[in-house]
């Protein structure tokens, strides 16, 4: 939902729930579900400031911010892509995010990959 426009955002989503519906057969909700599921991440970084040097440390996400940071991802996937009305662009990263595919499950790997890759400043946290 932008700017409180509670009923616009409702449309969108019943919308891409039917599209969805239409293209796999299945339930939209469930699909729905599948999606926060599959991009919800496990850890993410956070800037700690030691000795004068910045370093990104990775934390582990609780329960809630892993939902939030989801639904995050997954607009701003949908606001990337051109072209599509946003419940047509909406039903397709739900799908390809319950495929584990698409760009909000690229954005997870990518937070993944970077706290591995700064796992050796874990003891910062």
């Amino acid at each position: 939902m932008e700017r409180g426009k509670k009923t616009a955002a409702e449309k969108i989503m019943y919308e891409a729930f039917d599209i969805i519906h239409e293209k796999t057969k299945k339930g939209g909700l469930n699909i729905f579900e599948q999606a926060l599921k599959n991009v919800a991440p496990l850890v993410e970084l956070k800037s700690r400031r030691v000795g004068g040097a910045n370093y990104q440390v990775p934390i582990p996400v609780s329960g809630e911010r892993r939902t939030t940071l989801a639904i995050r991802w997954i607009k701003a996937a949908t606001k990337a892509k051109k072209g599509k009305k946003m419940a047509e662009k909406l039903a397709e990263e739900f799908i390809d995010a319950s495929n584990k595919t698409g760009a909000s499950m690229k954005k997870r790997e990518d937070v993944h990959r970077m706290a591995d890759a700064n796992k050796a400043f874990a003891h910062f946290a």
